[in-house]
């Protein structure tokens, strides 16, 4: 199904497609006038935009950020949504790379140029969907983000490191080639900011040179200051300006 056409009050276009016997929903943001493949972003929203409607999605974190002009060069965003308590896993995980797919061949996106990011628990999305297809992603962007679960949601983790001895080690090893930039705040009450901080040293023990930017005085929300930060799109403009690895 054709986008439908965005305007001045949602200029995120709606598309939807069958994947394995179901109908896959999710909002595109493309840059006017491009004419060639354009890098693309993958955006996982946190626990407060699931739903049913195709719209929260893209009013919490990158949507806001891309209205505001922040994004320096043509970028293709993919945002999917999640049902009511589901996590990006299993299905939904492989749903949110099939619109990727589904992105590329319908509006001119560089399957060769993908990167990841998501907040909250899309935050614990961005290191599941990386893990389990690695070698997909040229740069991951996780905000607020987090690795083992929390005792009062059991199912928000990262269930490809489902029993590791340590999973912040195995998790770098297996990602230390993947260009990081991490942003958390350092008073967040929901995904303590050692998540992020162990994330850190394991990646900078597995070898890698993660950015990571701990910003003190904020809580959980971390988003606005992440996706309005200059230097990181200028840094994933960078990871993505050509096709060659």
């Amino acid at each position: 199904m054709s986008p439908h056409a965005t305007t001045a009050a949602d200029p995120f276009s709606a598309r939807e497609f069958m994947r394995a016997g179901h109908r896959v929903r999710y909002r595109l943001h493309a840059p006017r006038g491009a004419s060639t493949a354009r890098p693309v972003l993958l955006f996982l929203h946190g626990s407060g935009e699931c739903g049913t409607d195709n719209r929260a999605q893209t009013q919490v974190g990158l949507g806001p950020a891309l209205l505001r002009g922040v994004v320096p060069f043509p970028l293709l965003s993919v945002m999917p949504q999640l049902p009511p308590g589901a996590s990006w896993q299993d299905a939904h995980a492989e749903d949110a790379l099939a619109a990727v797919d589904d992105a590329c061949t319908h509006a001119a996106g560089d399957p060769t140029r993908v990167a990841l990011t998501g907040l909250s628990r899309g935050g614990y999305g961005v290191w599941q969907l990386a893990l389990t297809h690695r070698g997909r992603f040229r740069a991951l962007i996780p905000v607020c983000a987090g690795v083992t679960a929390r005792a009062s949601d059991p199912g928000l983790r990262v269930a490809a490191l489902d029993g590791s001895q340590d999973p912040w080690r195995d998790a770098a090893r297996g990602l230390h080639e993947v260009p990081v930039w991490m942003v958390h705040g350092a008073l967040d009450d929901v995904i303590p900011v050692e998540q992020s901080r162990r994330m850190a040293a394991a990646l900078r023990e597995a070898g890698a040179t993660p950015r990571y930017r701990e910003l003190p005085g904020l809580g959980h929300n971390a988003w606005d200051a992440a996706y309005g930060d200059a230097a990181l799109w200028r840094w994933l403009r960078d990871i993505l300006a050509t096709g060659a690895r």
